[in-house]
């Protein structure tokens, strides 16, 4: 890919009547223009497509579109060029995070199996893996109720990717609003006590994941310490 980008940028350079070996001189305000137009391009559009760029061809669309000369393509199969690169690239990146979610779902399963045994460990019949780190006699919320709690999630290799502890506050929520891991587990919990919960992924956040730090597929693990039931949700 990098030698053809480079033939190409040689290319188009030698068609504009110079080689720019140190990129070109932003004499002018038009020049500015012109070299913000192609950042912008690159930046915004150019990034959305893996397919290797023509920056010859690229150009030659640029300059007839913009000089309202004949094109090569009409503007409906243009259109019609890039959805399909965009469904392409869609299917790639669909079947990526499938393997990805597959990879990381096996090895969720094989750490709660090794899990399993730890002294102490026990296992909702939907496949929560609860611990019992500090015990409390008292009410317990229901999945309607309104918690207060303080929680760290990490990943299987101890990747914190979330922490009430760290941002120094504790977390409000209802209980129907957060994974489907959480509104069961903590329901087990009375106030005062704290819990580990290993979370599998079909409790949690599934093949999605969520954002960069939770991949598809992910196995999680929580540290749960519920500190007050606030009231229940209307």
């Amino acid at each position: 890919m990098k030698k053809t980008l480079i033939t190409a940028c040689v290319a188009v350079a030698m068609t504009s009547g110079s080689v720019f070996a140190e990129g070109p001189k932003l004499a002018t305000e038009d020049d500015r223009l012109s070299y913000s137009l192609g950042m912008l391009i690159g930046d915004r559009i150019l990034k959305q497509y893996s397919e290797e760029i023509d920056y010859y061809i690229l150009l030659e669309g640029m300059r007839a579109q913009h000089q309202g000369k004949e094109t090569s393509m009409t503007m409906e199969e243009a259109h019609m060029s890039m959805q399909a690169s965009e469904e392409k690239a869609a299917a790639v990146a669909a079947e990526k995070a499938k393997e990805e979610s597959a990879k990381a779902i096996a090895l969720g399963q094989a750490f709660m199996l090794e899990n399993k045994s730890v002294e102490g460990v026990m296992t909702t019949e939907s496949g929560i893996q609860y611990q019992v780190l500090t015990a409390a006699e008292g009410p317990k919320p229901k999945a309607t109720d309104k918690v207060k709690v303080h929680y760290k999630g990490t990943t299987i290799d101890g990747k914190t990717f979330d922490s009430s502890y760290d941002r120094g506050e504790p977390a409000e929520f209802g209980l129907n609003q957060v994974i489907p891991g959480w509104t069961e587990g903590v329901q087990l919990m009375s106030v005062g006590s704290k819990y580990k919960f290993v979370i599998p992924s079909n409790l949690a956040y599934g093949e999605q994941g969520a954002g960069s730090s939770i991949g598809p597929g992910e196995t999680l693990v929580f540290e749960v310490e519920l500190l007050e039931i606030l009231s229940a949700e209307k």
